[in-house]
């Protein structure tokens, strides 16, 4: 029988050391177990980023999956975006990531103008001190969400003052330098002589009003070009008050069509409106009344813009803003004879705006002729009124002035995109 020591069963001079050997492996396993975990976030957030990444990447506005979208009548799921998301997500993986196992569950899809992508995740993460508690793996997850709303469909009929007092010169160089040679400041396409006003300036190399719309407008096409998501986006048309003041009238330049390129090839054709002879008809060829009455019934049911057989209307009218027709009766201002000589009436541009077509107005200043008895005598009184009712024609924020110093082709790609880029309310 063994005999322990005197004092040995009373001894407690090694309690510490046993104690913190049984405590040793409860502690590194809570230390471990954080370490782990810390890790486990840390990937956790690299996936969230790659997730947000593909969420985001997958319905950008040059995405694959947006274009679809626009070209889809109806609702769906956008296998496009799926594969994009994917392929996105993929690429942001790296280093210790590529070794993890990652299950992604991906949705990109359509409802009305709205584009929706979601895209999950699950991976296992391998421990290390864990597996003193009998713990392999740590599996995290997580969810990155994206909203698009999908660029309007849009229809712009486009409506170019062309009538005589278009053909003043486009910036006050060429107005000295037709006055200088003819005394008068519009290039007058006058059909009764081989050589008039019109033919001179065109010598002259002097560049009329017409002349820098008509080249603004076939930028503008290159301009919506540019901007559109798919083919189909933006339709244009383009329309005239006439070829000739004989038979003065709304005229079709080009139908509206979303064959962008046709349409700036159409273009060419505008020109400033003839006259048979000088003072035909006392002038009174300009008639805004009638011009926007036509256009009334041109321009189909304003849509939503949410489909291309849906799209918005939009009236984009350039002039200089001052009327000029027989109106003995209902003309603002003082008439002669019943020629009515005005700022545009906007009494007819409000059932365009009832039927929710939008206009939007491109002013070419009305330039003072200071020399001209005629302008002085019934022009000037109401100068200033004229950019004033201009913008009353135009919806809220649709309408931008143009001086003649001023580029007209930058001002209508300005208010172009301004047009495009305006917030819309949806349901």
């Amino acid at each position: 029988m063994a005999i322990l020591p005197p004092g040995f069963i009373s001894d407690r001079s090694g309690n510490f050391g046993i104690m913190t050997a049984l405590l040793m492996v409860p502690l590194v396993g809570t230390a471990g177990m954080a370490v782990d975990f810390a890790h486990a976030l840390s990937l956790r957030t690299q996936l969230y980023a790659a997730a947000d990444a593909a969420a985001v990447g997958s319905i950008a506005e040059k995405s694959g999956a947006v274009a679809a979208a626009m070209a889809m009548n109806g609702n769906g799921t956008i296998s496009l975006g799926k594969t994009d998301a994917r392929d996105i997500f993929m690429s942001q993986v790296s280093g210790e990531l590529a070794e993890v196992h990652v299950d992604l569950g991906i949705d990109v899809t359509k409802t009305a103008n709205k584009l929706n992508s979601q895209v999950s995740f699950t991976a296992t993460v391998p421990t290390t001190f864990m597996r003193i508690f009998g713990r392999d793996s740590i599996t995290i997850s997580g969810t990155a969400t994206a909203e698009y709303q999908t660029a309007a469909f849009m229809d712009f009929y486009i409506l170019l003052d062309n009538t005589p007092s278009m053909g003043v010169g486009a910036t006050p160089s060429d107005v000295s330098k037709l006055e200088a040679k003819v005394g008068c400041a519009f290039a007058c396409h006058q059909m009764d002589k081989s050589t008039n006003n019109y033919t001179i300036a065109k010598s002259l190399g002097v560049a009329m009003r017409i002349d820098v719309v008509r080249q603004a407008t076939q930028a503008l096409t290159d301009t919506a070009k540019a901007e559109r998501v798919s083919s189909d986006q933006f339709r244009m048309g383009v329309y005239t008050f006439g070829t000739k003041a004989e038979d003065a009238k709304l005229t079709t330049i080009s139908g509206l069509t979303s064959d962008l390129t046709k349409v700036k090839n159409y273009t060419d054709a505008v020109d400033l409106m003839t006259i048979p002879y000088q003072n035909y008809n006392s002038d009174q060829i300009t008639n805004f009344d009638s011009a926007m009455t036509q256009m009334n019934t041109v321009i189909d049911p304003a849509g939503d813009g949410t489909s291309n057989t849906s799209a918005e209307k939009i009236l984009f009218f350039v002039s200089d803003g001052v009327g000029d027709s027989y109106k003995p009766s209902t003309c603002t201002k003082k008439t002669t004879g019943g020629r009515c000589q005005e700022p545009i009436d906007t009494s007819f541009c409000k059932p365009l705006k009832d039927r929710g077509v939008k206009i939007a107005v491109l002013y070419t200043t009305y330039l003072p002729l200071p020399s001209n008895s005629w302008y002085n005598t019934w022009i000037k009184p109401f100068q200033s009124e004229i950019p004033t009712k201009m913008q009353a024609c135009a919806s809220p924020g649709f309408y931008f002035e143009v001086s003649p110093t001023d580029g007209i082709t930058d001002a209508m790609k300005a208010l172009f995109l301004k047009v495009i880029r305006a917030p819309r309310i949806t349901s």
